[in-house]
């Protein structure tokens, strides 16, 4: 089985957003960091060379995958605000058609600005993002 790339390294989390060139991404991320740091009550760590991922845990799939995560995580991609949340789009639709302007991947929410969507609404899909 391949090793899995994307692994929990020591990189800087602020020295890593102060590179993102975009003021408003920038800005967009340190409040990202802040509302996850505060949700899971974690430092946010580098994963990889792009993401921010938050607290650990460790993944046993059905076909005997075995792997270790993060808990939630989000990455100041140059084209959108990618957040990873488990269960966001299979358990929290409600919460989704009031969240503003966004798109749904398979696990992963996006976003291009967070001015574009209801504050409150993203807090509380971070905060239930948590409960398994």
């Amino acid at each position: 089985m391949a090793e899995l790339k994307t692994k929990k390294n020591e990189v800087s989390v602020d020295a890593f957003i102060k590179k993102v060139s975009e003021a408003q991404k920038q800005k967009d991320a340190f409040a990202i960091l802040e509302l996850m740091e505060k949700a899971t009550k974690t430092k946010g760590k580098m994963w990889g060379s792009s993401i921010i991922g938050f607290g650990d845990r460790h993944l046993k799939y059905e076909s005997g995958r075995e792997l270790d995560w993060f808990v939630m995580g989000f990455s100041p991609r140059k084209q959108n605000l990618v957040l990873y949340i488990f269960g966001t789009v299979e358990k929290q639709q409600a919460l989704l058609k009031k969240l503003g302007k966004h798109k749904t991947g398979k696990g992963c929410l996006y976003i291009n600005k967070l001015e574009e969507v209801d504050m409150v609404v993203l807090k509380e899909i971070i905060n239930k993002g948590l409960v398994r």
